[in-house]
């Protein structure tokens, strides 16, 4: 019985000494996992939540959970859209004319080596790409220049006078800028490149002006001088406007009283807007109307119509001869018969004009016709025709200077015309009424073969 409790007792310490080992060890491991209790699973996924919160409080968020047919949601869609496109539009645009515009630069550079085969090549892709390639280069390189803008309603009125007063005397004064740099550089030009001859240059002014009376002369062909010659350089542009030339000028068209500078402020001013005519053209009229024509022998019933056409030609010459050509032809073909004061056509009609305020007087003869024998013609049957006195006919003719737009004295304008004929000692008159379809105006047209040469100098 001792034994058998004795173990009994024993095994029942031990067993009460396991269960205490027990507890002891599960209050270790308690102990050990209170530091570890968060895993990083806890941690990741209290960051979701987080995360989540923040994305559901953001505008963004409640934006998208908007449905999607609303208003609101299809207009930014659709701008959204728009935008994206413009830009990728825009993108495209740019790339192609850069690639454009590389494709012509490349085919300018071939150009300038010579190569026109390769650069036609790199023309035509450039031109493909952008039609327009050439002008947009061009445009781009050329510098545009601003001008510069005057606020005058800002200004007093003090200033806005002075402003436009600087102007006009800058308009003014190129003649006396000129002349001090001709009295400065004592040359009438300098030369452009080195000469192995004596220059222009090198002539004095004197010789410079005898020069310009002979490219005037005797016709007055002042437009060679003021257009031609002034433009050449700053002393010929002196030479240009030498009074005396001008003076000389006037003498011949008014004669020697002319009136002097009395209403004007130089000769050229006086030759320029005083009324006159011109010397280095011929004045054309030209004249169109209906006639009836005569009944066919055929049909009674048909009765033609005849459209005529003819033209009239004024030439003026400044000693007061004057020409006149009436003609069906041209003035292609017409203007040459009066290039000569003594004209070899007989049809031209050779007489003297005058000048009075903006009146242009005329007085025409017409020489009677040569005839032999009895003074009989024959017709076309060989037959004696009637007998016809020669008549000496003299045309009188009145027109008026007039300004067409900004061309001045170039319109002669019908004021009167009346034909006296004479025959056998009688004298008749025949006034004509100015009809403005049969009497149009002279209108100048410039000839430059009237001017070509110079027979003498203007004196």
């Amino acid at each position: 019985m001792l034994p058998g409790n004795h173990s009994k007792h024993v095994s029942g310490k031990s067993s009460v000494g396991i269960r205490h080992n027990g507890s002891e060890d599960s209050d270790d491991n308690d102990e050990q996992d209170e530091p570890s209790s968060i895993t990083p699973s806890d941690e990741l996924s209290s960051f979701r939540e987080k995360w989540q919160q923040e994305l559901k409080s953001s505008p963004q968020h409640l934006r998208l959970q908007e449905p999607k047919n609303s208003p609101q949601h299809v207009r930014q869609l659709a701008s959204s859209t728009r935008d994206e496109n413009s830009e990728t539009t825009e993108c495209a645009h740019e790339t192609i004319e850069e690639k454009a515009q590389a494709l012509f630069m490349k085919g300018v550079q071939y150009e300038q080596e010579g190569k026109l085969y390769e650069a036609v090549k790199f023309y035509r892709r450039a031109v493909q790409l952008v039609p327009d390639i050439e002008t947009r280069l061009y445009e781009a390189s050329k510098a545009k220049v601003q001008p510069v803008e005057v606020d005058f309603e800002a200004l007093s009125l003090e200033e806005a006078s002075q402003e436009v007063s600087v102007t006009e005397e800058e308009e003014e004064d190129i003649l006396l800028r000129f002349q001090r740099a001709f009295l400065r550089d004592r040359t009438v030009c300098q030369p452009d490149l080195p000469q192995n001859s004596t220059h222009l240059s090198s002539l004095p002014m004197e010789i410079i002006l005898y020069i310009m009376k002979w490219i005037v002369s005797t016709e007055l062909d002042l437009r060679a001088l003021d257009v031609s010659c002034s433009a050449v350089c700053k002393g010929f542009y002196l030479a240009a406007r030498d009074p005396e030339i001008w003076r000389l000028a006037c003498i011949r068209v008014w004669g020697v009283n002319c009136g002097g500078l009395s209403n004007f402020e130089s000769w050229r001013q006086m030759f320029i807007e005083r009324p006159r005519v011109h010397f280095h053209g011929c004045y054309i009229s030209k004249t169109t109307y209906i006639r009836h024509g005569e009944n066919s022998f055929q049909d009674q019933f048909y009765r033609p119509w005849h459209l005529v056409e003819y033209f009239r030609y004024l030439r003026f010459f400044p000693e007061g001869l004057v020409l006149m050509l009436t003609t069906s032809d041209d003035p292609a073909v017409s203007v040459r018969e009066l290039k000569h004061r003594n004209p070899r056509n007989s049809t031209v009609l050779r007489g003297h004009y005058r000048l009075h305020d903006d009146r242009v007087t005329i007085f025409l003869k017409r020489e009677p016709d040569k005839v032999t024998g009895n003074n009989k013609t024959r017709n076309r049957k060989g037959r004696d025709s009637l007998w016809t006195e020669p008549c000496e006919q003299t045309f009188h003719l009145e027109l008026q200077t007039a300004s067409y737009r900004s061309h001045r004295h170039v319109q002669l304008v019908w004021q009167g015309y009346s034909v006296i004929t004479l025959r056998g000692g009688n004298e008749s008159t025949t006034n004509f009424d100015l009809i403005s379809g049969r009497f149009p105006p002279f209108h100048f047209s410039r000839v430059k073969s009237y001017t070509s040469e110079s027979e003498s100098i203007l004196q």
